[in-house]
């Protein structure tokens, strides 16, 4: 007999969510002191829900006193990330210390390889005045079909243009932003050798499962204590461990780009709290017929999401695999 329950809106909602922290808590000191032998955490803020709710996790976990919490801007870093990132350091007693990667970033190429992309598409940029970023266009968004990358150009005077990127220059620009994450995780782990701390990730369940990360990147950390959490349950733990609430108001947004832009636009095509809930459908094996019902969809929409969730989780597979080091058996 099927006693799964009926789908609902409900449904991804953590239920006793005072066990269900002290569990990820319990996780986290076995990983970190038993399993790896660590003394304490190092762990990367931005002023996002997840980095934050992450650290709230750690500080209950193992005391304030056994964290480092490295904030890492750059130049095109929004000062919101750092202001926020310090708002919730000082709520949680939590030492913190900043790390400014721009001049790895700059011997790295970053900016100067990213820009040099961008100029090849829309001549007339100008780095020193004008803003960038990579969006999925409008008429994308919420269509669950595969993305077409553009890259929108935000001129000095105001005026936008947006133009589609072709393949060698979306990647140019992929991969020069990667050195963001890289150099982050580069820094994390100095400061953990350093004190012989662990590394805690900060990725939450749609951006493992979907791909949203960069490997060897904000993807390198030695435990993930919110990785098979949707984004609205870890929501739920920020306002139960009191994150504060400009952090939890705070839009989802990349932070990578000069321009400003969510998470949406940019990736995930729509807005996390539906995506939560049709991933879950999904992945429990709930019919398109069940979930478009309660979601205000057909059964033919819910099925081109479905498609859309089994196209992201294959093609990133790749950032998910460990180095393949079996070639003698």
């Amino acid at each position: 007999m099927n006693n799964r329950p009926n789908f609902s809106r409900e449904i991804i909602q953590l239920q006793n969510i005072d066990e269900v922290v002290e569990s990820i808590c319990e996780k986290l000191r076995d990983d970190v002191f038993k399993r790896f032998r660590r003394q304490g955490a190092v762990i990367g803020v931005s002023g996002g829900i997840d980095s934050s709710v992450t650290l709230a996790l750690a500080v209950k976990a193992f005391g304030a006193d056994k964290i480092l919490a490295v904030m890492l801007p750059e130049t095109d870093s929004s000062p919101d990330s750092e202001a926020l990132a310090r708002q919730l350091t000082d709520k949680f007693k939590v030492k913190a210390i900043v790390e400014n990667i721009s001049g790895a970033l700059d011997g790295f190429g970053c900016y100067s390889r990213r820009d040099e992309a961008v100029k090849r598409v829309i001549p007339e940029y100008n780095p020193a005045i004008d803003k960038m970023k990579v969006i999925i266009p409008k008429e994308f968004v919420g269509k669950n079909l595969p993305p077409v990358h553009y890259v929108a150009v935000v001129f000095a005077d105001g005026t936008e243009k947006q133009a589609r990127l072709p393949l060698n220059e979306y990647l140019q620009i992929v991969a020069s932003s990667n050195f963001k994450q890289r150099s982050r995780a580069s820094m994390l782990y100095y400061h953990a050798e350093a004190l012989h701390y662990a590394v805690i990730g900060t990725p939450n369940k749609h951006e493992v499962q979907q791909g949203f990360f960069v490997k060897y990147g904000d993807g390198a950390a030695d435990v993930m204590p919110i990785g098979n959490l949707f984004k609205t349950q870890v929501y739920q733990i920020a306002r139960y461990l009191g994150v504060p609430d400009e952090i939890i108001k705070r839009p989802p947004t990349t932070d990578t780009y000069t321009a400003e832009q969510t998470q949406e636009e940019f990736f995930y095509q729509m807005p996390f709290e539906e995506m939560d809930l049709f991933w879950y459908g999904w992945e429990q094996g709930y019919s398109p017929d069940e979930v478009g019902s309660v979601m205000g969809k057909s059964a033919d929409e819910v099925l081109k999401i479905y498609r859309n969730f089994e196209r992201k989780k294959k093609t990133t597979d790749y950032l998910r695999t460990p180095p393949v080091h079996n070639y003698l058996n």
